[in-house]
């Protein structure tokens, strides 16, 4: 069987893998996807919770959207070029919900406001966690200061323009995650992300996962605050599957219906080897890529191997995990020093400690192969040099692959 593997953003690598050997290869599942177009107006022109986004934007005097970056895959674009017929889009402000992220590149403030951006960009704010001015809102019952950026609690008018799709720790991205971590402040981050150390912070998990019960909190404390949100979940494809407009809760808990008909994929068994992409965007650092191999991990057999395939374009991503991640080559010790004092970025340090405990965690990368050794990863120069190596170590192995491995999520049929 050969395979050809997404790298960067247009390139592949190719791989042959025995037919014997090969469980095969897993996608989010193939839906229909009628003209975005109509599927975006049709949302909202039925909102959940509200008459019409014309009712809901009457009288408002300070209107702000909160997009997501460019780290993500959501269409911005397309939903911006279904509202310029029904708005003056320079009559509002844009807010870009980056969390911890750096500002956006060029490329990256293109492909999030297509062809509004020379019309906007005098219109545009990157969110900051350091440095933009946050307003204090209180705390939640975990003990997270709530501490949101000053134009989004001010505003009398959010817009969130947002997508669906499973998180390694939060459960799902979308709804509640425009605030916390989108527009919140480095330390409301901090506090937050430190509850993903908790084993019940996973892929899927909403109820009693902590991570999403702080986020829901970060809501409470904007109660009463007019929300109409635009929630996206697209196929495998990135192609715009489903829309939920309206209210932010209802609209997200019908989103995560959808997603789970996209990303919950079923497999026939788990494999020794599972290969799982981060594909472009997501590809950007190795603390994006962590996610592929959170996902790949509910499709590995216990003392296998994952390979996590992607390009890093931009290098680590956050120094923090990285640090904590080649403090010491025993998992078992990286987890111990994790728990004794918290920054943001262990969490995916102890995320990826825990896979290494009980299976081999490989790499695909463009990054220096000292430094992916340094963090207890075994480097490779190609996807067909790790496949030949672990067929030499086991000639019987079986491959399982995870072509989108940053939002599939594998689970075993029963």
């Amino acid at each position: 069987m050969i395979i050809d593997v997404k790298y960067g953003k247009d390139g592949f690598q190719r791989a042959e893998i025995p037919d014997g050997n090969y469980i095969g290869t897993f996608y989010p599942k193939d839906v229909r996807c009628d003209d975005p177009d109509e599927i975006i107006n049709e949302s909202i022109d039925n909102p959940i919770g509200y008459r019409s986004l014309d009712d809901f934007l009457a009288g408002g005097k300070d209107v702000v959207f909160i997009v997501n970056d460019g780290t993500r895959p959501t269409p911005t674009a397309k939903v911006l070029h279904a509202l310029s017929k029904r708005m003056d889009l320079r009559k509002a402000r844009y807010l870009v919900a980056t969390g911890t992220h750096r500002d956006m590149t060029p490329e990256e403030y293109d492909f999030v406001f297509g062809g509004h951006y020379s019309e906007l960009k005098d219109r545009i704010i990157c969110h900051d966690s350091k440095t933009s001015e946050c307003i204090n809102l209180g705390t939640s019952k975990n003990g997270t200061p709530m501490e949101v950026n000053r134009i989004a609690v001010e505003a009398d008018r959010l817009v969130i323009i947002t997508s669906v799709e499973p998180h390694y720790f939060a459960g799902y991205t979308g709804g509640r995650k425009s605030f916390l971590p989108g527009v919140a402040s480095y330390r409301t981050v901090e506090a937050n992300h430190k509850l993903a150390m908790n084993r019940e912070a996973q892929s899927l998990a909403l109820s009693g996962n902590p991570v999403h019960e702080d986020m829901m909190d970060a809501l409470e404390v904007v109660k009463g605050k007019e929300i109409f949100s635009i929630q996206m979940v697209l196929d495998r494809h990135q192609n715009i599957y489903k829309v939920a407009s309206g209210g932010l809760n209802p609209a997200f808990d019908r989103a995560v219906e959808w997603a789970n008909e996209v990303f919950s994929v079923p497999i026939p068994r788990k494999a020794d080897v599972v290969i799982s992409v981060a594909p472009y965007p997501m590809d950007v650092d190795l603390y994006q890529s962590q996610k592929a191999l959170d996902n790949g991990k509910w499709a590995l057999k216990e003392g296998g191997k994952i390979l996590m395939v992607s390009k890093c374009r931009e290098g680590i991503g956050h120094s923090a995990f990285l640090t904590q991640l080649s403090s010491s080559k025993d998992p078992k010790q990286v987890l111990e020093n994790l728990k004794a004092e918290y920054r943001l970025g262990y969490h995916k340090a102890a995320k990826m400690a825990e896979i290494a405990i009980w299976a081999e965690i490989w790499a695909v990368t463009d990054l220096d192969p000292e430094i992916i050794r340094s963090a207890n990863i075994t480097p490779f120069p190609s996807v067909a040099e790790a496949v030949r190596t672990a067929l030499e170590q086991k000639p019987d192995a079986e491959f399982l692959i995870l072509m989108d491995g940053s939002v599939t999520i594998p689970k075993v049929i029963e």
